[in-house]
């Protein structure tokens, strides 16, 4: 997908909702633990439930290699029927690879040729040739972790140089030079920092988990980060999917999704 045709599917639908499918056996409903395809069975009607008010999913990978060879399977036929159903999503492997050149290459193959997903989370911090076998991939999206909404982020993303710049600025200087210029992922719960990325990426889009079950306000990103064509996808996975574990979970998740599209819907109508 390109960055014409995200922007488009936005606007199309007032929404730049990203549903993130963090499905964990233990959190769905248990009636479902009865299904042969549990998982498969829980993302399609989440997924059904909630297409008409996003336009990205995210399947985080720790939730289904946790399960092992099933766990796989169900990640590759939850991507499968949303390519054949759901076409015009935008779906994003949350993976968060990134290693020494060979092995990146590999990790590339895999998302990018095997699963055809349209873009990859990929953490930086080996640099360069790390990154550079995913970019090699035409159309494909790299979004690279820059400031992240967990507390350890502390740790070493807000370090200062001695010019007094922060490694999350850096990250993102690097990855322009690099020519990973088209996402970013930046915490919603770093709220004012948004701003600063933004000064150092002006035009690149950025995925922003952290609103919803992590306290991220919607309102606070969009007045920092939004752009003439948006420029964000805002994540939300527990606060959606596990609004219920009733009978009702699918309605449940949907009434949630809609109405962050509703919010999203505001803030698009003040460009």
């Amino acid at each position: 997908m390109t960055r014409k045709e995200l922007v488009e599917q936005i606007f199309a639908k007032k929404s730049f909702l990203c549903v993130g499918l963090d499905t964990d056996l233990n959190k769905i409903p248990d009636f479902l633990l009865e299904d042969p395809e549990p998982v498969v069975t829980f993302n399609k009607k989440i997924i059904d439930a909630t297409a008409p008010y996003c336009v990205a999913y995210k399947p985080n990978l720790a939730f289904y290699e946790s399960m092992g060879v099933k766990g796989i399977a169900a990640f590759e036929s939850t991507v499968e029927y949303l390519k054949e159903y759901y076409p015009h999503h935008f779906i994003i492997a949350d993976a968060k690879r990134g290693d020494i050149g060979n092995t990146s290459a590999m990790y590339a193959r895999t998302f990018f040729d095997e699963y055809n997903v349209d873009a990859l989370t990929v953490a930086p911090y080996m640099g360069q040739d790390s990154v550079t076998p995913f970019l090699t991939y035409e159309g494909k999206w790299v979004i690279l972790l820059a400031l992240t909404s967990n507390a350890g982020s502390m740790d070493f993303q807000m370090m200062k140089n001695e010019e007094g710049t922060r490694l999350f600025e850096r990250v993102l200087a690097k990855g322009l030079d690099w020519g990973t210029t088209e996402m970013f992922v930046v915490g919603a719960t770093r709220g004012s920092l948004i701003g600063d990325v933004r000064r150092v990426a002006p035009n690149s889009f950025l995925l922003v988990p952290g609103v919803g079950a992590q306290g991220g306000s919607l309102q606070e990103v969009c007045k920092y980060g939004m752009i003439k064509d948006c420029g964000l996808l805002v994540n939300s996975s527990r606060g959606i999917i596990y609004a219920s574990k009733g009978d009702d979970f699918a309605e449940a998740s949907a009434a949630k999704a809609k109405a962050l599209q509703e919010q999203m819907a505001e803030e698009l109508a003040k460009l």
